[in-house]
């Protein structure tokens, strides 16, 4: 066989149902050499012919599907110049859609610096695979059924975030051979707990092919949440069950199974920085870097990678090249897989110019593309850059991981040191950071807690962080965590402790689901899930991040579903609308059912307050550590939920009613006001500072 000239589209390779054409881009390599491999592992060279700007690219004749192929790239050796050619390396395609071997500790690393390898490396180098086209989402549903797009509204969204394997590993009702695969994504006894919920989305931590870093190497741990990705087409074998269907289609039919039960799925994708790490010490130069390093990340002007995500190195895209790549790749996933959204890691990093700028190419080529400016696209808003915290400046149809709501919901019930005025600007959308650029109320997206950082029963069980087990001597993680616990650390206590925590727990549940912006839910938190005190559980693929299902001391399924329930019913949470447009029919009250003074709003500690919504509901928050007696306006009103006695309700029969210290009561006007007892409550919206 020989290599025909081929076309310089589309990138990567792809199969036509007569061979295979292949193209890669390098804009200062002098040489491309296609490396073939048979089972065995012996190599075939070709070079690659054709040559159309600073794209190569070659036509073989009678390839097909499951060929397993890698690269060659010639040019000058200068790591002081940013430049990495060295032919003995055999690289991976940035476009592999599918990828053999596991990298380990035997793949050299730089380490204090960068050496020219001395033997060929392709015995242990993951390789690309050809994949068949002709099997794409829509030829599976030929005989699968048809397929629409769910598109559930954003106000309507309640986002679960999990990671593949630590999701069911531990699920009792899962058989042992699919468990904590991509096939028990979509099992019967896992959708169900979806659907009892009210889950709209799955949100999966990175899926794609990732590497492990050197330094967990050596300390015989691994990269479990998956941020440090090599080959963002390819999905990770580590969750494949290989029971049956090849790993496209085992993750396919998952994501079909989960629309038919109208659940959303949400890829975490990393764009930031890739696996290769720094170019200074302990990096990879396994694809990109030897490809074209000076083409794919930013260099600073001493031609070193620049360090922008914390993680070695930062990709920069700000270049054509790079941009189609991450343009590809997202199409890619939703064509294919028809994936309902991406959530961005690290996302400043992909609005660099270097500095940040709305108007950056990715951003702006993502904003008008026809398929992915309409589906979920969710913001990291920040990276380690200068400049990167970002929070509230993405622009439509970005939302946004909203870290500030995080720790404002914290403080507020566990430090008790925010006061009324923050928290409900936080409560209504955080109209401060989202209504001056235009943006909807669902832009924000709101957590207690998610992958990174406690769960949300460690939150109240840990003053500290425990991560010894990571190897870093516990100093990685977040030292700033606003968590208590309640006088005693751990997990074992009395019972009068352990209904301090379940009540605080409660309070941040019911807070976090009864508020404007998208709710974001942090897997295993509904069945009081553990990891120890960790709260960078990065590299413990073990018990300590796998969720453990049975043997809690209780579980909130049925109240988080109880809190969903409600959010659906009452209208103003999912309008359009922002409250402070709304007054008519948002009305905040102080305890009296009177007008918040300026001293109401602003007091620390923070005072009682009543949310009077449409004429209908009333949410009454009391932080106080005494309990407090609200007055109710005037109509028949009914108890909804008490966070203090859950599942139990306190009715009254009169305007008054005693709502329990550090808790929160939601009541029901079974009768609308007419319009003239309206008029009796003044509108006050506007004084919230």
């Amino acid at each position: 066989m020989s290599l025909d000239y081929g076309r310089p589209f589309p990138m990567g390779s792809h199969y036509d149902g007569y061979g295979v054409n292949f193209t890669l881009f390098s804009e200062n390599a002098t040489k491309v050499i296609l490396c073939l491999f048979d089972k065995a592992g012996k190599e075939i060279r070709y070079p690659l012919p054709g040559k159309t700007g600073a794209i190569w690219h070659g036509y073989l004749p009678g390839a097909g599907p499951g060929l397993h192929y890698g690269y060659r790239v010639e040019g000058e050796w200068n790591p002081e110049q940013g430049l990495f050619y060295q032919p003995q390396q055999l690289l991976l395609d940035p476009y592999a859609r599918q990828v053999t071997g596991i990298v380990d500790n035997t793949l050299p690393y730089t380490s204090p610096v960068f050496n020219a390898l001395e033997h060929d490396d392709s015995a242990i180098t993951p390789k690309a695979v050809i994949t068949d086209d002709s099997g794409c989402f829509c030829h599976y549903y030929k005989e699968k059924g048809t397929y629409h797009r769910l598109n559930t509204p954003w106000s309507e969204t309640i986002i679960y975030e999990g990671h593949v394997k630590g999701l069911t590993k531990l699920h009792p009702d899962i058989p042992e051979t699919i468990a904590g695969t991509y096939a028990a994504l979509g099992h019967p006894a896992f959708i169900s707990h979806l659907k009892k919920l009210g889950i709209t989305a799955l949100e999966l931590l990175p899926i794609q092919y990732h590497l492990t870093e050197p330094h967990l190497h050596k300390i015989g741990l691994k990269n479990y949440w998956g941020y440090n990705v090599l080959a963002p087409f390819a999905l990770s074998t580590q969750y494949y069950s290989n029971t049956g269907r090849n790993i496209i289609d085992e993750f396919r039919e998952a994501v079909r199974c989960l629309h038919k039960a109208n659940i959303e799925v949400i890829l975490d994708v990393v764009f930031n920085h890739t696996a290769e790490l720094s170019d200074q010490y302990e990096g990879y130069i396994v694809s990109q870097r030897g490809i074209d390093n000076k083409s794919y990340y930013w260099l600073n002007d001493e031609h070193k990678a620049q360090n922008w995500t914390g993680c070695g190195n930062t990709l920069n895209l700000s270049r054509p090249e790079t941009v189609q790549w991450v343009m590809d790749c997202l199409r890619y996933w939703v064509t294919e897989f028809h994936i309902d959204g991406f959530r961005f890691d690290l996302a400043t990093s992909l609005g660099r110019v270097p500095y940040f700028d709305t108007q950056s190419p990715l951003l702006t080529a993502i904003r008008q593309d026809p398929l992915l400016s309409r589906i979920k696209l969710i913001a990291e808003p920040w990276d380690l850059g200068s400049d990167g915290y970002q929070v509230g400046n993405f622009p439509v149809p970005f939302t946004e991981w909203n870290d500030g709501y995080r720790d404002v919901i914290r403080r507020f019930w566990l430090w008790r040191d925010v006061s009324i005025a923050t928290f409900a600007d936080n409560i209504t959308g955080s109209a401060k950071l989202y209504h001056k650029n235009g943006r909807p109320p669902y832009s924000s997206i709101n957590m207690i807690t998610s992958h990174d950082g406690f769960t949300l029963r460690d939150l109240v069980s840990y003053q500290n962080k425990h991560n010894e087990e990571n190897g870093e001597s516990n100093l990685d993680g977040h030292n700033t965590n606003y968590s208590v616990n309640f006088g005693e650390e751990g997990l074992i206590v009395n019972e009068k402790i352990g209904q301090y925590r379940l009540l605080a727990t409660r309070n941040m549940l019911a807070t976090l689901l009864l508020s404007r912006g998208t709710p974001h839910l942090l897997a295993g938190d509904e069945v009081g899930n553990t990891q120890y005190g960790n709260n960078n559980a990065y590299c413990q693929d073990n018990k300590v991040s796998w969720i453990k299902w049975f043997h809690q001391p209780y579980d909130l399924t049925d109240y988080i579903r109880h809190l969903i329930e409600l959010r659906h019913q009452i209208t103003p949470l999912s309008s359009l609308k922002w409250w402070e447009e709304d007054s008519e029919n948002v009305i905040w009250l102080n305890q009296d059912a009177q007008p918040m003074s300026h001293e109401d709003w602003q007091q620390l500690p923070p005072s009682p307050l009543q949310l009077f919504l449409a004429q209908q509901w009333i949410l009454m928050i009391n932080p106080l550590r005494n309990s407090a007696v609200f007055s109710l306006p005037e109509g028949s009103w009914s108890c909804l939920l008490d966070t203090a006695s859950w599942p139990l309700c306190h009715p009254t029969q009169s305007q008054h009613c005693e709502v329990q210290p550090n808790s929160i009561t939601l009541w029901r006007n079974s009768v609308f006001y007419t319009q003239s007892s309206t008029e009796k409550l003044p509108n006050i919206s506007s004084q919230v500072k």
